[in-house]
C-alpha cells in the first residue's frame, strides 16, 4: 500500500525594479496582477513591477 503525503501550495510573487533590476520574492497577495507596477524600490527609489507569480509544493 502506498501512502501519499498531503501537499500544500505556497504562493509567491517576484517583483523586479525597472531601474536597477533588483529582484525580491514575497508572499502572494490577493489582487497581484502580472506586469503591474507595485511599489518603490528599496535600493534605488525606482518603480518595481510584478515579473512572476508562482507556487511551490511543500509536503506535509
Amino acid at each position: 500500500m502506498i501512502f501519499s503525503k498531503e501537499k500544500i501550495v505556497l504562493e509567491y510573487t517576484i517583483e523586479k525594479c525597472k531601474k536597477c533590476n533588483l529582484e525580491r520574492k514575497r508572499k502572494f497577495h490577493e489582487g497581484d496582477i502580472l506586469f503591474s507596477e507595485t511599489s518603490k524600490c528599496d535600493s534605488c527609489d525606482g518603480l518595481t513591477m510584478i515579473e512572476k507569480i508562482f507556487g511551490e509544493y511543500v509536503e506535509k
